[in-house]
């Protein structure tokens, strides 16, 4: 779990967004290299589970005019040892390792769950 900094504080897993002609695949592996520091420690897992939903105002600012919707890619990446985490912090002040269940209620976003 990363805590997030701004514009409030609040606990989610990594996430991101598509660079523009960008893949899901690579912007997966980009996202997670920024925010954690993990690169070639375990392996990325594409869940093919996609989710539409209508984007927090607190949000819009960081999508082009108009837009309101997002479409949410999930990934897995399995690590056989916990490992250390590089955390940016512009984004994230904090991290730890917790079980699924205990992931799903911290997590602030419902999309996050």
């Amino acid at each position: 779990m990363l805590k997030r900094s701004a514009p409030f504080e609040f606990w989610q897993s990594v996430t991101g967004s598509l660079d523009p002609d960008e893949l899901a695949v690579h912007a997966a592996r980009r996202e997670l290299t920024e925010e954690t520091g993990l690169t070639d420690e375990g392996i990325l897992l594409d869940r093919t589970a996609c989710r539409s939903f209508t984007i927090d105002p607190r949000w819009l600012d960081r999508y082009a005019a108009g837009v309101t919707e997002n479409i949410e890619h999930e990934w897995h990446y399995l690590l056989d040892n916990v490992t250390a985490i590089k955390l940016d912090k512009n984004e994230h002040s904090e991290f730890r390792w917790v079980s699924i269940d205990e992931a799903v209620e911290t997590v602030w976003s419902w999309t996050n769950k």
